[in-house]
């Protein structure tokens, strides 16, 4: 008769454990001030967002099912980055992915909810001081880290352009303000090359980009170099055709600037750094504090050239930068 009980015992655990209500899902705020909330879907067109959510999903965290996600983007940042961080804070996600800019401001809003962040340099944005060490409630993945990339791009296009007398650089005015200037100032002045910033309001318009670069040979630029701002991959087809106006050579720092007829771009490979920060999330998610959590570094950049461009603007490149292209569009 024990024995009966025990086995019959034993039997009703599963449909006991069965009956138990499932976890709770956890909660990921993507926070991208510069980007429409239309794209911040797995299948919202965005190559990057997809790799994001493809990633998350292998790794057990499926939308809807194991993981809701908050989206604030463009449409939030209207009214100003302060108060679109303190929706973000007071809805108290258990992670939050944070793009481009917002993580400064972030930074600023909470010191409690996990950050990872997709950023220029943690350093020079002030995110952290110690890369492999991060400390406080931030981590995540780094497209730079110092001047040496702003460089590499002005060398690649004084190899395509030798005549080069003088860069217009289009950014955001808040990034040149905040940590680009310095930056780019160094590097400009290492190449020798005279500098004019050209810089776009944050949020920016389509309309506000094309008006700026428009405007850049007045100053008496002539090359253009385009800068890494999440809006520069959202609006590429416009800020492209507003260069070919100009008649004036220019860099990209995304390879789908090249897609859409721009010169040629030397770019870090986002797929890559999505599929880092998925696993950032993840690691948090399983109790990992962030500040435990190394930045990590981009590992790959992509030289991407278009022939049909350079011909068009009378540009022959130079046997040592087709030499090296990884992306030839003829």
């Amino acid at each position: 008769m024990r024995r009966r009980h025990l086995l019959g015992g034993l039997i009703a655990l599963p449909a006991a454990a069965r009956a138990q209500p499932a976890a709770k899902p956890r909660r990921l705020a993507i926070v991208s001030p510069s980007e429409p909330l239309a794209i911040m879907f797995e299948h919202g067109g965005n190559p990057y967002y997809r790799v994001l959510f493809e990633s998350l999903r292998q790794l057990g965290y499926v939308e809807g099912k194991t993981m809701t996600v908050e989206r604030h983007g463009r449409e939030q940042a209207m009214a100003g980055p302060e108060p679109m961080m303190a929706d973000v804070v007071r809805s108290n996600p258990d992670v939050i992915y944070a793009i481009g800019g917002a993580a400064v401001f972030l930074k600023k809003a909470t010191a409690t909810i996990p950050i990872v962040a997709l950023t220029a340099d943690p350093i020079a944005v002030g995110l952290v001081s110690n890369l492999a060490r991060p400390g406080g409630n931030i981590t995540g993945v780094a497209i730079d880290t110092g001047p040496s990339l702003h460089g590499k791009r002005i060398e690649l296009l004084r190899e395509a352009f030798p005549q080069m007398s003088k860069l217009a650089f289009v950014t955001s005015r808040r990034a040149w303000e905040s940590f680009q200037g310095p930056i780019m100032r160094a590097a400009a002045d290492a190449a020798g090359v005279p500098l004019v910033a050209k810089l776009v309001g944050f949020p920016a318009t389509e309309a506000e980009y094309r008006e700026t670069i428009l405007a850049t040979p007045r100053d008496g630029a002539d090359a253009v170099m385009i800068g890494d701002n999440p809006e520069a991959l959202q609006f590429r087809a416009t800020i492209v055709a507003a260069v070919a106006e100009t008649r004036l050579p220019a860099i990209y720092t995304f390879a789908e600037s090249v897609e859409a007829g721009g010169l040629l771009a030397y770019s870090f490979d986002l797929k890559e750094l999505n599929r880092r920060a998925a696993q950032d999330i993840d690691s948090i998610l399983r109790g990992t504090n962030a500040g435990e959590i190394p930045f990590y570094q981009v590992s790959r950049l992509i030289l991407s050239i278009n022939l049909k461009t350079a011909k068009a603007l009378g540009i022959e490149f130079p046997p040592s930068i087709l030499a090296r292209a990884d992306e030839v569009i003829e």
